[in-house]
């Protein structure tokens, strides 16, 4: 076994494939799982929300936008409808590149993150703390001179420190030209969005699991965008963002996504 996979503690990939329904976790992770849902019963439907978010952001992106390179931040391990999937059954020679850092998430990826044949998917071991590395290694399978969507979906929760995540984001958006793409969910703890419970299943977190995790509030979340249009209908929980029914189930996870102009 990989020597970095760690089996003797939770891990976020392995939780959130366990809240998905998926099979690839540990012990550890459906206890910390459980115990999380204990304090946050409704985390496995942000998980399901997320995912669907996902789906309806890139099926618009491929279909309706004309983007043909997605790059992938925080890929986390494959389930049903990943981005590669979602994107290459609107637009087949779609060009995708998946970035992860786990160990688990990479072998499952390379196994099972095959594209279809008039396009490319690729994956990059790198973390989400390094653009540059990230921009470096995804430039060998995507035109950078072209329109690329940056996918962020519940990633900057990871970096900690809010002044560093804008720099992440800027970063990867000063590479990319106009036309491109920045895809965004974030956690938060907003009333508004039924946050509240957030704040003691992410403390239990922390102190249980890797890698730690902070919430961010809308104006937060909304400081990712700057400089770029943001796309109808604005920033909203996740699961309402160009839902097909207007009665989905408010999550208290951000989504949104952005046009650089």
């Amino acid at each position: 076994m990989n020597d970095r996979i760690r089996t003797d503690i939770a891990h976020n990939a392995r939780v959130w494939n366990y809240w998905l329904g998926g099979k690839d976790n540990y012990p550890v992770d459906r206890a910390v799982g459980d115990q999380v849902t204990g304090f946050y019963p409704s985390i496995g439907e942000v998980a399901r929300a997320d995912r669907a978010f996902l789906g309806r952001a890139v099926t618009f992106l491929a279909a309706d936008a004309g983007v043909r390179q997605f790059l992938d931040i925080g890929t986390g391990l494959p389930t049903a409808d990943n981005t590669h999937e979602v994107a290459q059954r609107a637009a087949p020679d779609a060009r995708i590149v998946y970035v992860d850092n786990d160990p688990i998430v990479l072998t499952h990826a390379r196994a099972l993150l095959t594209s279809a044949p008039e396009g490319v998917t690729e994956y990059v071991d790198a973390d989400a703390h390094d653009p540059e590395k990230i921009l470096a290694a995804a430039g060998a399978t995507l035109d950078l001179s072209r329109p690329v969507a940056v996918m962020m979906l519940g990633i900057l929760n990871f970096v900690l420190d809010t002044t560093e995540a804008r720099t992440i984001v800027r970063t990867l958006m000063d590479a990319v030209p106009s036309g491109s793409y920045l895809v965004l969910t974030h956690p938060t703890l907003e009333p508004e969005l039924g946050g509240e419970g957030n704040k003691a299943a992410m403390a239990f977190w922390n102190e249980n699991a890797t890698p730690p995790i902070t919430a961010r509030s809308r104006t937060e979340f909304a400081s990712f965008l700057d400089g770029l249009d943001v796309l109808e209908p604005g920033i909203l929980s996740c699961s309402r963002w160009r839902a097909t029914t207007g009665d989905a189930p408010v999550v208290a996870q951000f989504g949104a996504v952005g046009r650089k102009p």
